[in-house]
């Protein structure tokens, strides 16, 4: 993707982020760090998710560094969908609706057990999409949609008219 795109943000999955990081932690620790989690991508604006990183920091810092660099060291990826339209947030915090895309697929596959011939593996996997697709959630304010791909830059989730420069 880099390499065909090269100005693509890349945003982690903060469901799979906080997954791995409270398999890392004891038990009793685990409901605190979801919620500290939690905090950091529901937050208002990416101000208070960063304030929020460095909180997490500093509460999980001294007894899980390695929990605490697993955020920290992927903050910027984290945190990019506050780069967007505040309506996009809730599509771009997490993988799942591509995962559920091929659930559907990986689920037929298992029973047939073998996909056989390419030729024949691709009409069923594109058939099985298809019909999954009726049950596909829509994109939140779909407008922007094309804003975004134009390159037009977003701040606190609200479209920026003019950059700082051009301003008079």
């Amino acid at each position: 993707m880099s390499e065909v795109f090269p100005t693509t943000r890349h945003q982690r999955c903060w469901v799979h982020k906080t997954a791995n990081c409270l398999d890392a932690l004891p038990k009793s620790a685990q409901p605190a760090a979801k919620r500290a989690t939690q905090n950091i991508y529901n937050a208002e604006d990416k101000e208070h998710a960063v304030k929020a990183v460095i909180a997490f920091a500093e509460q999980y810092g001294a007894k899980y560094p390695k929990v605490v660099k697993r955020i920290t060291d992927d903050a910027d990826e984290l945190l990019a969908f506050f780069d967007y339209p505040a309506e996009h947030w809730i599509h771009l915090r997490t993988t799942n609706p591509i995962e559920s895309t091929f659930a559907t697929v990986r689920l037929r596959t298992k029973v047939t057990q073998v996909a056989g011939r390419r030729t024949a593996a691709l009409p069923m996997v594109f058939k099985l999409i298809e019909s999954a697709q009726a049950r596909w959630r829509s994109v939140n304010a779909p407008h922007p949609v094309a804003l975004v791909r134009a390159g037009a830059r977003f701040e606190r989730g609200h479209l920026v008219e003019r950059p700082e420069g051009m301003a008079a």
